[in-house]
C-alpha cells in the first residue's frame, strides 16, 4: 500500500529536519573547536608576552637611566596590554565558546524528538500494513477491518499530531539558532574591537617611552663608567702639578754632556799651568 499525500509530506519534512539538525551539529562543532583553539592561542599568546615583561624588566636594571626608565615604562604598558588580553580570553570563553558548547546539548534534545516522530510514523506505518493484511485475509470481516481502521487513524493523528510538535520545535530551534549565532559573531566581533581599541592606545603609550629614551645622555653616562671617579681624580691631580711645576722652576745646574765637562776641566788646568809660570817669572826679577 503506498503512503498517503499526508504521510509522503511528512516525511519529507523529517528528513529536512534531520539534515538541519546535522548540519547545526557539525558546523557548530567546528565552530567551536575552533574558537576553542582561538581562545587557547591568546592565552599562550599572553602567557609569551609575560616572559616578554619578565625579561625586559631583568634587561633595563642593568642598563643606562634613560634607557633603563624607557625599558621599565615599555614593560609596564605591555604588561597592562596582557590584561586586556586576559579579559579577552575570559570573554571569548564565556560569551563565544561555552554557547557553542551548549548546542551539544540542544541537538541531542532534537534528535530525540526526531526518535518520537519516526516513531509515531513507523506506528501509523504499520498500522497501514495491517489494515491491508486484514483487507486481504477477511475480506468480508467487517468487525476486524473496522477495528484495523480505527487503530490506523489513531496512529495516524499521533504522527500528525507529533510531526506538527516537531514542525513547532524545529521553527523555534531555528529561530535561536539564527539568532545566537549573530549574537555570538557579534560577541566575538566586540570583544576583538574592544582589545585591539585598548590595544593601539597601550602600545601607543609603549612606543612613546621607546621613543623618548635619550641615547646621547646614556652614550654620555656610558662614557664615564670607562673612568670611575678616583682614576679620574688622580689624573686631574697629576695634571695640575705638571702645569704648576712648569710655572715656579728652582735654579739649577745646568747639565752639560760629558764630553763638555772633560774640555772644561783641561782648560781649567792650562788656566792653572799659566798662573805657575807668570809667578816664576816675577820671582826670577
Amino acid at each position: 500500500m503506498s503512503q498517503t499525500p499526508e504521510a509522503r509530506t511528512r516525511d519529507n519534512q523529517t528528513r529536512q529536519i534531520q539534515e538541519s539538525v546535522n548540519n547545526v551539529e557539525k558546523h557548530f562543532g567546528e565552530l567551536c573547536q575552533i574558537f576553542a583553539g582561538y581562545v587557547r592561542k591568546t592565552a599562550r599568546l599572553r602567557d609569551k608576552a609575560d616572559l616578554l615583561v619578565r625579561e625586559v624588566n631583568t634587561y633595563a636594571d642593568t642598563e643606562t637611566p634613560t634607557l633603563k626608565h624607557g625599558l621599565k615604562n615599555f614593560a609596564d604598558e605591555f604588561a597592562k596590554l596582557q590584561d586586556y588580553r586576559q579579559a579577552e580570553v575570559e570573554r571569548l570563553e564565556s560569551r563565544v565558546v561555552e554557547p557553542l558548547k551548549s548546542y551539544g546539548g540542544i541537538i541531542k534534545l532534537k534528535r530525540e524528538d526526531l526518535k518520537v516522530t519516526l516513531s509515531a510514523r513507523n506506528r501509523e506505518a504499520k498500522q497501514m500494513a495491517q489494515l491491508e493484511k486484514t483487507r486481504q485475509r477477511n475480506p468480508s470481516d467487517r468487525q476486524i477491518i473496522s477495528q484495523a481502521e480505527t487503530e490506523l487513524q489513531r496512529a495516524t493523528m499521533d504522527a500528525a499530531r507529533i510531526s506538527q510538535q516537531l514542525e513547532e520545535t524545529i521553527d523555534n530551534f531555528e529561530k535561536q539558532k539564527i539568532k545566537d549565532i549573530k549574537k555570538l559573531f557579534a560577541e566575538f566581533v566586540t570583544i576583538e574591537m574592544v582589545f585591539h581599541g585598548k590595544a593601539l592606545e597601550v602600545l601607543t603609550a609603549a612606543y612613546q617611552h621607546i621613543q623618548d629614551i635619550d641615547e646621547e645622555e646614556d652614550l654620555e653616562v656610558f662614557r664615564n663608567s670607562l673612568h670611575p671617579p678616583d682614576f679620574q681624580s688622580r689624573l686631574d691631580i697629576v695634571r695640575a702639578n705638571s702645569r704648576s711645576g712648569s710655572t715656579s722652576r728652582a735654579p739649577s745646574v745646568i747639565s752639560q754632556p760629558p764630553g763638555n765637562r772633560q774640555k772644561n776641566r783641561m782648560e781649567d788646568d792650562e788656566d792653572g799651568e799659566d798662573d805657575n809660570d807668570e809667578n816664576s817669572t816675577e820671582d826670577e826679577n
